[in-house]
């Protein structure tokens, strides 16, 4: 039984922690918060005293602020122009323009609360630090639910590209909350896999501040559970949801209709699409929509299929793992809206890739780190090259996505050789 077994069958929580802080560990955690502390400091003193920014984030925190300060409802038109008046000098945002809305399910004011007191210049660094940390310790969650245990040298290239790869780098200069949901997402894996149930639906719950991120992963890690008797997994999730959904309805009865009405608005205002309508109405309009929900309908019945898969799977299974994986390439590419930001959570197939390639190639730790080197140095020179005054391109949103999922094809299609030859 491991140290840290919240959720797990023996041992109550503070006992379970008790366990988990011992000098070591203790020793870690220090270290860490010194780090943050320090790395608070440096961001502030270079950067957000001298450079406002953080434009993604701002209207969830000024949301926020508004709610626990003055009491306003942060989906009114009040908070809306409150916040607009910022982010385009005093002015209130033109129809063509980003409408800045929360936009938020209103349990994020909680996840915000702690920040609404202080002056934005820290608030801006201490949130773009978290994003910086939460992207380093999903890529180490990651790792670790792949029980890969990279050389030194390889995992200070690795946690280094997980904050330089492009779109890590525009999740933490536009202080997206993507960050914060691959940590959460990575981390409930990772407890599932070493069974600390309650703690993985807690996490599973936070995911749902960006839904758009979670919203197939939710329902088939459910049903997973489900047939695996998994219940203290279900009663963490459902329960976490549970408290943050009722406290949002007893605080502001009003904030789902709101939230959903200003998500429909959405589409209106944003030019973000999804690769299949990037396929199918920007390199091939001739393909129309039509074809893009076939191409949708096609991918929900894989996913279906997929998991129906899961009842027969362990969470340490590497066919778990693989459909974990398809199923978030296909989160980000059926959905109406996306962001290159969200892909993040694709770094999970990413390095079950690459994993797989540091254990089957001769050489396979330099490939991976020339694989790593090459998906940065693309990525930054594709949206470089194709940059439109302050868009990306449509073309920025295809590599990952059509590349991994050739590159789960290529998986699966090697492992059935392999069961091929092996029979024979």
């Amino acid at each position: 039984m491991s140290a840290l077994n919240w959720g797990a069958h023996g041992g109550t929580p503070l006992h379970n922690l008790m366990q988990f802080f011992t000098r070591k560990n203790f020793l870690i955690f220090l270290f860490i918060m010194l780090l943050f502390g320090v790395s608070v400091v440096g961001m502030y003193t270079f950067f957000t005293s001298k450079v406002p920014g953080a434009n993604d984030f701002f209207p969830r925190w000024k949301g926020a602020q508004l709610y626990w300060q003055d009491g306003i409802d942060p989906y009114s038109q009040t908070a809306t122009e409150a916040i607009q008046r910022v982010l385009y000098g005093g002015k209130l945002a033109r129809p063509d323009q980003d409408q800045v809305l929360f936009v938020y399910p209103f349990y994020t004011v909680f996840l915000l609360r702690p920040l609404v007191n202080l002056d934005y210049a820290w608030v801006q660094a201490i949130w773009l630090v978290i994003v910086q940390f939460s992207l380093i310790g999903g890529v180490i969650a990651t790792l670790r639910l792949l029980d890969w245990r990279q050389p030194p040298w390889l995992l200070a290239i690795t946690l280094l590209w997980a904050v330089i790869m492009y779109n890590s780098t525009r999740t933490i200069v536009l202080g997206q909350f993507a960050g914060p949901i691959f940590l959460w997402l990575a981390g409930t894996l990772l407890a599932l896999k070493h069974e600390r149930d309650a703690l993985a639906g807690v996490l599973l719950s936070l995911t749902t501040l960006k839904p758009q991120m979670s919203y197939l992963i939710i329902p088939a890690l459910m049903l997973w559970a489900v047939w695996h008797q998994r219940w203290r997994f279900v009663a963490g999730f459902v329960g976490t949801m549970a408290l943050l959904t009722g406290l949002s309805f007893l605080l502001l009865p009003s904030w789902l209709t709101s939230f959903i009405e200003q998500v429909l608005y959405y589409p209106d205002y944003t030019v973000t699409p999804s690769p299949l309508r990037v396929i199918t109405s920007t390199f091939f309009p001739e393909l129309g929509q039509p074809v893009e929900y076939v191409l949708i309908a096609l991918l929900l019945a894989v996913m279906l299929w997929q998991w129906w898969q899961l009842r027969h799977e362990a969470t340490t299974t590497p066919k778990f793992l693989f459909i974990i994986g398809l199923m978030l390439i296909v989160t980000n590419s059926i959905i109406v809206r996306t962001a290159t930001t969200n892909y993040v959570i694709m770094y999970i197939p990413l390095f079950l890739l690459l994993h797989t390639i540091s254990q089957r190639w001769r050489g396979g730790n330099v490939w991976v780190a020339g694989l790593l080197l090459t998906l940065l140095i693309g990525t930054w020179a594709l949206f470089l090259t194709t940059i439109q005054g302050d868009f990306e391109h449509p073309v920025t949103y295809l590599p990952l996505p059509i590349g991994l999922l050739l590159g789960l094809v290529w998986l699966a299609w090697g492992d059935k050789l392999r069961m091929v030859k092996g029979k024979l």
